[in-house]
């Protein structure tokens, strides 16, 4: 938008100053043209000179008074020019200029901000992942909401994504599940049984207990464990499904960790290790020399049960990413699994594949809060609260934005209070009413007579006001924006974006009227109000919320 506009003047400037011999071409593409952190550093800076006075061992402010030369020659994009600190080039644009992205605006409707730098690049978004063991919880909501919105935004930058859910359903807690189901199955039919000392206790286990005995009665007290695996398994992932759907959140794939072990994934793997001396034997468990890829010390991927670790198995699932021919692979995990992305990272390396192209996104647990006091939360006990339970409470715009309110790596503190506030103290109200409002805008200059203008009949020069200019503004950052935050698979920058430019009308709204005497400078803010109306809608959109015309 109008910052490639300004990054083009630059550029332009920088392959004149080679013709004319002020500077050799060394420093091409490697200079910056960004948004200044703070105000009177112009509406873009850029660090051209020093830049270049690294690669031509000169003085940056020399530099700068050369390029500033250059850039005065046009008098159409920029106001002012000038030289800050060790030689920051800060540009200051004409005020008409910023008026100009009313009009991508208005042609590009629901495609604004949308752009193809994914170009075509093949993107699989693993998340939620959660063990079927039961409901899902707070902690797997704010995973399924982050893993879900980065998918959305790397689609609006022309990504291929996949979006997968690797169904782990092997290993020790699946067997504790099925324990834990057939103890309940034999305690409603009044039997004698033995509840394992780390079952899981939830309701929802009596309840697929009472779905057998209504189907099949008393007839499975001798079944082997796998009938009640299979029984738990299925009925938790329809629930864990059904939520899912419910948040908005549909995948394309799943792939079952059961899979790695059938089709000998798991063995191929150890082979594979074992044959570049990578694996080795100590008291009976097979180990992974690990600290050959810069860990402090081997693993083990086998215990001496025979049992593989939590890693063997993840590695065998990552090279079948590598082998589906993914691009860019990206794990939304918690915090939790810290001390294990080393170790993957290192089976992926060893195994021969690029590890830079597996990118995890590690999230801070969830800090659920009602009345001001801390929920407590354990899912063996089943005294969690579930990603159903807080969407009934709060609704699933709530649910969504309050999980995006904080980067990954942050603590989030969910207050069920505030999520629930019909006030502007609460966030996404604020965001959402401001959409709100301006439909009410619209409404009411229909009520007056006033029509909506056209575009490209109107004179946008009427819109002089600092509030105005300020909104222009932070409309034209946004396809920058989504670009970038789709990159640096940081959705939060979304809902800050949100909350600024809800902000910045607000202010407006309650300093000028938009209906005014003046038809010219009704006309010019009734635009204004639409282009603001529309980026609000696609960035609600993109993070998965609704846009209310009333409220």
């Amino acid at each position: 938008m109008i910052r490639s506009q300004v990054k083009k003047l630059v550029d332009q400037c920088f392959q004149q100053g080679v013709e004319q011999s002020l500077w050799s071409d060394a420093a091409a593409n490697l200079y910056n043209v960004e948004v200044p952190r703070h105000e009177g550093q112009g509406d873009f800076s850029t660090n051209f000179a020093m830049v270049l006075a690294g690669k031509e061992k000169r003085n940056p402010r020399e530099i700068a008074s050369q390029l500033v030369d250059l850039l005065k020659t046009n008098e159409t994009l920029l106001d002012k020019v000038e030289i800050a600190g060790p030689g920051f080039v800060n540009l200051f644009l004409k005020p008409a200029v910023w008026s100009t992205v009313l009009g991508p605006i208005n042609e590009q409707g629901r495609a604004f901000g949308l752009s193809d730098v994914g170009q075509g690049k093949k993107v699989m978004v693993e998340f939620v992942s959660a063990n079927p063991t039961g409901p899902l919880s707070v902690g797997h909501g704010r995973n399924a909401i982050l893993g879900d919105t980065i998918a959305r935004l790397l689609q609006a930058t022309g990504h291929d994504v996949t979006r997968e859910y690797y169904f782990n359903n092997a290993g020790r807690q699946m067997r504790v599940l099925a324990d834990s189901l057939k103890a309940r199955y034999l305690e409603k039919l009044g039997l004698d049984n033995e509840f394992p000392d780390d079952g899981y206790q939830g309701h929802y286990i009596y309840e697929i207990a009472q779905t057998m005995i209504d189907e099949s009665g008393d007839s499975l007290q001798d079944a082997e464990q796998a009938v009640f695996r299979q029984q738990a398994q299925d009925a938790i992932f329809a629930d864990i499904d059904a939520t899912l759907q419910r948040i908005g959140i549909v995948f394309d794939s799943y792939y079952n960790e059961h899979t790695l072990y059938e089709e000998g994934k798991i063995e191929e793997v150890v082979e594979q290790l074992r044959a570049k001396d990578l694996v080795y034997e100590q008291d009976e468990a097979t180990w992974f020399k690990t600290s050959e890829f810069g860990q402090e010390q081997d693993r083990v991927i086998i215990k001496n049960t025979g049992e593989p670790t939590y890693r063997l198995p993840d590695i065998a699932y990552h090279q079948e990413k590598f082998r589906r021919g993914f691009d860019w692979m990206i794990n939304v995990f918690g915090a939790d699994h810290i001390a294990t992305v080393p170790d993957v990272l290192a089976g992926i390396e060893a195994l021969g594949y690029d590890r830079s192209k597996v990118h995890v996104v590690l999230y801070q647990f969830v800090t659920l809060l009602r009345d001001g006091k801390q929920v407590k939360m354990s899912t063996r006990k089943a005294t969690f609260v579930t990603v159903d339970e807080l969407v009934d409470e709060v609704g699933v715009d709530a649910l969504r934005f309050f999980f995006l309110m904080r980067k990954p790596d942050s603590q989030l503190e969910f207050d069920l209070e505030l999520a629930t506030a019909q006030s502007q103290e609460n966030p996404v109200y604020y965001v959402q009413y401001a959409h709100a409002r301006l439909c009410s805008i619209e409404r009411m200059a229909r009520e007056k007579g006033v029509a909506l203008p056209k575009l490209t009949a109107t004179d946008l020069s009427p819109l002089q006001e600092a509030e105005e200019h300020q909104l222009l503004k932070t409309l034209a950052s946004y396809p920058a924006l989504v670009a970038d935050a789709a990159t640096d698979l940081a959705p939060h920058r979304i809902i800050f974006f949100l909350m600024e430019l809800a902000g910045n009308f607000h202010s407006f709204y309650n300093k000028h009227k938009v209906v005014t005497e003046d038809e010219q400078l009704t006309a010019a803010r009734l635009c204004l109000c639409q282009g603001i109306k529309t980026v609000l809608a696609n960035g609600l959109d993109l993070v998965g919320l609704t846009a209310p015309e009333k409220m």
